[in-house]
């Protein structure tokens, strides 16, 4: 039986320290590029695996982090768990996902219970959670490592990544005035949600800048879910007149605006233009295919992940990233572009 290679054998054979080992194992960044390309090598060669179990006592670390959400959008979801891979697996991190129900009135301490129960190294809060203060205190006053995701700056710029969707909105204003569009109503998000005032805002402030104004019985207020969709735009494709073109908070209600749309026979894009945000899975495979403001999800996730193991490991150059993450408009045929 071939014996299972250790840290020290590593260590050996590359004519470093364990401790050298141990931190090129853990991705910290004070190890030059030559001696961390070596160790690699040497790892990959010998096919070393560290105990996890050991290396958790050793460091007093789960290697665990979690993802807390409430949001019904599976295609994000799956878009989060991919980037937050991308980052931690190669550095020996698994991951946990739970779900909570944010209008719950015990919801923090359900997620604090979380924490503790998982014994979890640190987490990735997701919108709308992520805009609980009463959550990020929580956090702060337990000592739990936590990065949220937002669209608008809440915290330190070391706990935040933040997208600008206030400016992806004016981008799409700006497009469908210039293709002469003029007739416009809007599926909201739920109110009291960052993402649903920056979209909203983004969205009439860069109309108003074109002369203009969305008129209040055009502007409906969803859930964020395929059947809020349907069931939003049933309402205003029946109004007199009727609007040319819906803008949906996300994707999954934008598709349902096009089903409602479809079951009532009016065409899209030929009698009704519709745009979604997020760019998921399904906009560019549904017929007709989705226009859409396509955010780097999985770019966000992973840049919460850097920023999330830089506070567990203290690599501070690792978390100085301080940009808004950029959407931008994807045009395709639900507004008349193929």
């Amino acid at each position: 039986m071939t014996k299972r290679p250790t840290i020290n054998d590593i260590a050996d054979k590359a004519g470093v320290s364990k401790r050298t080992v141990s931190r090129v194992i853990n991705g910290a960044t004070n190890v030059n590029a030559k001696t961390r390309e070596k160790i690699q090598q040497i790892i990959s060669e010998e096919g070393f695996s560290p105990d996890k179990k050991a290396r958790g006592l050793a460091s007093r670390r789960s290697y665990l982090l979690g993802i807390i959400y409430d949001n019904p959008g599976t295609f994000y979801i799956d878009q989060v768990q991919d980037g937050v891979l991308q980052v931690i697996t190669d550095r020996g991190y698994e991951l946990i996902v739970h779900p909570c129900d944010y209008h719950d009135a015990g919801f923090v301490e359900n997620c604090i219970e979380f924490t503790k129960r998982s014994n979890v190294d640190g987490v990735v809060v997701l919108p709308p959670v992520s805009e609980s203060e009463a959550l990020a205190s929580a956090f702060r006053q337990q000592h739990v490592n936590y990065v949220r995701m937002a669209s608008v700056a809440l915290d330190d710029t070391e706990k935040m990544v933040i997208s600008d969707d206030r400016a992806a909105m004016r981008e799409v204003a700006d497009y469908l005035v210039s293709e002469g569009h003029r007739d416009f109503a809007v599926i909201s998000g739920p109110q009291g949600f960052s993402s649903t005032a920056e979209r909203l805002e983004g969205f009439s402030q860069a109309l108003k800048g074109h002369g203009i104004t969305i008129p209040s019985t055009r502007i409906i207020e969803g859930n964020n879910t395929y059947e809020s969709g349907i069931t939003c735009a049933r309402e205003l494709l029946q109004l007199t007149p009727r609007p040319g073109t819906i803008f949906a908070n996300n994707d999954e209600m934008a598709i349902g605006v096009i089903r409602a749309a479809y079951d009532m026979g009016i065409a899209v894009p030929d009698s009704l233009r519709v745009i979604g945000f997020d760019d998921n899975l399904m906009a560019a495979r549904i017929i007709p295919s989705l226009t859409t403001v396509r955010r780097p999800v999985a770019e966000m996730a992973a840049m919460a992940a850097r920023k999330l193991l830089a506070r567990i490991e203290g690599n501070i150059a690792d978390n100085t990233s301080t940009q808004p993450v950029k959407a931008s408009l994807i045009v395709r045929e639900s507004t008349g572009k193929r």
